[in-house]
């Protein structure tokens, strides 16, 4: 049966709409995985939406800041950092339960690929779609809200310098934070403040955010809290002056990007270029490398340039990425 269904001339067709339509339920569901929406009449982040909702701090904390239970993960390539890069994307499900919807997907692609390709090409599909499309999504997600906060970050450092100056304990600060910056800022701030009025130390928490931020500015903030916690000072000063610092940061930053500009997109071309050429080739003639596949010489000279593309698309992005 499967056969005569092979044989008939519009098979490859239907395969190819049913890859398709794949492709676009998989992204589809990435999509609504990972976005969230937001409502403006609706509280402005996803913890004032928790205390609207009744949930008690014991709640909050628990959805908010999971217990990491993906240590076995280090060890995997590219997928041992998952547990880090969910957080930071403000993702609370299981990196377990990720993989494993991942598993699923290749599996699934792989097999509705296997109709028009060979296994090997098949395997590769899937793994491409249902594991490297997906977590690539959850990095750029993760990426852009470490941005949006590092944005944010000076603004809520004045508004805790101003508390601070009219006299407001340092807690108060914080939750004046949380209650008047928006997402993502205003979540991370929160549970702090949650963290502190549920029992632990105010350092503690700090640096249990900047563990989960990793970022140099987010550390600057915590080290900051450590040093007058611990012997004393002018902390609004302390917080107006890092507030200043990021700025100049981000300021630096962007003239730089503007600048290296030219770079990056002849990086981006580069490295594009010879999948653009193999692909074209190929579409425009089939029969360009299949005449040479059995050549003993093939494989390792494919090997060679496959090498070699990866090593130049690496060497010029590494020379256009500045760490400021």
């Amino acid at each position: 049966m499967i056969d005569q269904l092979l044989d008939h001339p519009d098979a490859l067709y239907w395969v190819y709409t049913a890859l398709a339509l794949g492709l676009f339920v998989l992204m589809t569901g990435l999509y609504q995985l990972v976005r969230r929406s937001e409502n403006r009449q609706e509280a402005r982040s996803r913890r004032m939406k928790m205390i609207e909702r009744g949930a008690s701090t014991a709640e909050i904390i628990a959805v908010l800041k999971p217990v990491d239970r993906g240590n076995w993960m280090v060890r995997l390539p590219f997928f041992g950092d998952l547990p880090k890069v969910m957080r930071q994307a403000g993702m609370t499900g299981s990196p377990t339960t990720v993989l494993t919807i991942c598993g699923v997907l290749s599996t699934v692609i792989a097999a509705a690929a296997s109709y028009a390709l060979n296994i090997p090409q098949s395997i590769a599909v899937g793994f491409v779609l249902g594991f490297f499309l997906p977590i690539a999504v959850i990095r750029s997600r993760s990426s852009a809200r470490v941005d949006a906060m590092t944005k944010l970050l000076p603004e809520a450092l004045d508004l805790m310098a101003r508390g601070l100056r009219v006299g407001h304990p340092l807690n108060t600060s914080i939750a004046a934070v949380a209650e008047e910056m928006p997402d993502p800022i205003g979540t991370e701030f929160g549970l702090v403040a949650d963290q502190v009025s549920f029992g632990e130390d105010l350092v503690d928490a700090f640096a249990e955010f900047a563990e989960r931020i990793d970022t140099e500015d987010v550390h600057y903030l915590c080290a900051s809290i450590g040093i007058q916690h611990g012997t004393g000072g002018d902390l609004a000063r302390v917080l107006e002056v890092l507030s200043k610092v990021i700025r100049n940061r981000i300021a630096m930053r962007r003239r730089i990007q503007a600048i290296s500009a030219e770079g990056r997109m002849s990086a981006y071309f580069l490295s594009a270029l010879p999948i653009v050429i193999f692909g074209g080739t190929s579409f425009m003639t089939p029969t360009y490398y299949s005449e040479v596949f059995n050549d003993p010489l093939f494989v390792p000279m494919a090997i060679l340039v496959v090498g070699f593309t990866l090593m130049n698309a690496i060497i010029l992005t590494r020379l256009v990425k500045f760490r400021i």
